[in-house]
This record gives structure tokens, sequence and C-alpha cells, in this order.
């Protein structure tokens, strides 16, 4: 059985391929090779007969590039069927070289150039940046095109150096100061804050500037302790209390239900 299979399969090839070659247009088997298919040309997804690659049309029965110099086929169905190269720019239906000017360079894309780093576009040149003393340069295009050194503020265009007053630090920016913990700005100085027993000092720039210990409250200018009844536990807050099971809350007091 098997080998009757095989025979008719055989015997069905040469009908198999004079069925192709009478459905495929005769101006694309002008440059058919020795396996069968045209140069730069494909057997089409759908229908039958043979389609140029993409970045090639079919011009006298054969396919002719469509890709200009300095460029590249994207192998894509859509848009034009090619790109330029990294360096190049398309102008019409060509690839044109990008100038770049002195210090500069061209973008991680390579599809235009941007200045170095101390430079700034004006017109098609790169030009120097001024930078003050304690200053740097920076990369963006906005701006003044530098920025003040760590314990520097920018002034007009100058960098001015931070005066940081006694117990405090530079900021994160390093462009300002801040008090240290314990302490709190007035005016343009640090004052200590008036920590009560059992309260310790907080970072925060709000409020009276401490807080009060784990099993005391704050009650005017005071830390309290806080006062936990039998068969209770200070709760996650450590200001307040709640009753150990099984008993429950009762007044001021835990109970048995």
């Amino acid at each position: 059985m098997g080998r009757l299979r095989r025979r008719r399969a055989r015997s069905l090839r040469p009908l198999i391929f004079a069925a192709f070659v009478a459905v495929v247009p005769a101006s694309a088997l002008a440059q058919v090779d020795a396996a069968g298919i045209a140069d730069n040309a494909r057997a089409k997804s759908y229908g039958s007969g043979l389609e140029c690659e993409p970045g090639y049309e079919d011009v006298d029965g054969a396919c002719a590039a469509l890709v200009p110099a300095n460029a590249y086929p994207t192998n894509r169905s859509f848009g034009r069927g090619w790109e330029c190269k990294r360096g190049h720019r398309a102008v019409g239906d060509a690839c044109v070289a990008i100038e770049v000017p002195p210090n500069a360079h061209l973008n991680a894309a390579g599809s235009r150039w941007e200045c170095d780093r101390g430079f700034r576009a004006v017109s098609n040149a790169c030009v120097a940046v001024a930078i003050p003393e304690n200053g740097y340069p920076t990369y963006a295009d906005f701006g003044s095109g530098w920025e003040c050194h760590h314990g520097f503020r920018a002034v007009d265009e100058a960098c001015v150096a931070v005066e940081l007053p006694e117990n405090a630090h530079f900021n994160d920016a390093g462009d300002g100061w801040e008090c240290h913990r314990g302490f709190r700005a007035v005016g343009g100085a640090c004052i200590a804050v008036a920590v009560p027993a059992n309260g310790y000092p907080t970072y925060l720039t709000y409020g009276p500037g401490w807080d009060c210990n784990r099993g005391f409250r704050a009650v005017g200018e005071a830390c309290v302790a806080v006062e936990v009844p039998e068969n209770a536990h200070l709760d996650r807050s450590g200001i307040n209390w709640e009753c150990s099971p099984p008993f429950t809350r009762q007044g001021d007091g835990c109970a048995l239900r």
C-alpha cells in the first residue's frame, strides 16, 4: 500500500509544477533561477504566483531595488520599504549624510546631531556655555545650561556659597540648608527644640518638633504615661491600650463577656 502511494506522488509532481508555472505571470519568470524562484522575489502569501520582496519592484519582469544609496530595506509590507543608515536622513527618495558641526555628536538613533556637554545649539552650530565659578555644565537643552556645585546656589549668573548657620546641614539638593534633628529654623538660625521628659526630637518641620516615647502621650507640653488597666496592654500606636483576649473593653477597664 505504501509503495503505491509513493508511486502516485511521484507521478503527480510534473502535474503540480506545470500548474504552478501556468499561474505565474510571464513577466515574473524573466529572472527565474535554477531553483525556480525569481531573483529578489518570493511566492505570494495569498493566491498564486510571485511577488517582489519589500524594497524591490517589478521592472520589465525583474525585481529592481528601490533602496537608495546609504539605506537598507526594512522588509515591511508597509511604508517606503527602506530606512536611511545611521548618520543619514531621508530627503525625498535619497539618504543624505548628516553634517555634524564641531563640538557635537550623533544622537543614539543616528538620525540627528546633539551638542556635546557644555555646548548649546545656536542655529547650526554648537556654542560654548559660559559656566560661572563653582558651577558645572549640564546636558539639558533648556535653562542656563549649567548648575552650581553642592553647597552653592545660583544667583543671577553666579554660584554663591550657601551660608550654614550653627546646628544646620546642607539639604539634599545642596543649594540650601536644614536644621539638625532637635533644632528648628527660626529666621536664619537653628534654635534648640525644648523636648519634655519621656519625649524625643523629630525631623518634622511642623508641629512641636518632638514626640513622646512609647507608653506616653502628649498632653500640652508634657509626655504623660498611659494608664493601662488590668488584663490590657499597649496597642500598636503605643499611646493607647486594648484588652487582652478573652477580655473586652467595658468603660475604662477590661472584663469577661
